[in-house]
């Protein structure tokens, strides 16, 4: 299990990510099935999150870039393309499946 916490910027929302993965399945490379509970007090992320329960993380991780279940309901509900919410949570898969090490990522914007 990996969490997420996302901080958005100026609009002050927060995303709250869990990904919980089966590790009784096998984890061929073909697939690798993730649980996803998402919590926010973004109204657009709360659409997200009714819709987004669970992914493949190796066709979210390992393909083309925007072409995953996350990037497609993501363009569906938020009006925001920067938002680093999307990220946060395809990371938070990537180190459910251990894909990835648990390391804080940030960005840092000034005028």
């Amino acid at each position: 299990m990996a969490t997420g916490i996302i901080h958005c910027g100026a609009c002050g929302f927060t995303i709250n990510a869990k990904a919980v993965s089966d590790d009784s399945q096998s984890s061929s490379r073909r697939s690798k099935m993730i649980k996803l509970e998402i919590t926010s007090d973004c109204p657009n992320y709360q659409k997200i999150a009714k819709e987004l329960t669970e992914v493949d993380a190796y066709k979210e991780i390992l393909h083309k870039l925007h072409t995953g279940k996350v990037y497609e309901i993501f363009a569906k509900y938020s009006p925001h393309p920067s938002c680093p919410g999307v990220s946060g949570i395809l990371k938070t898969v990537e180190v459910a499946t251990g894909m990835a090490l648990p390391q804080n990522a940030s960005i840092s914007v000034t005028k």
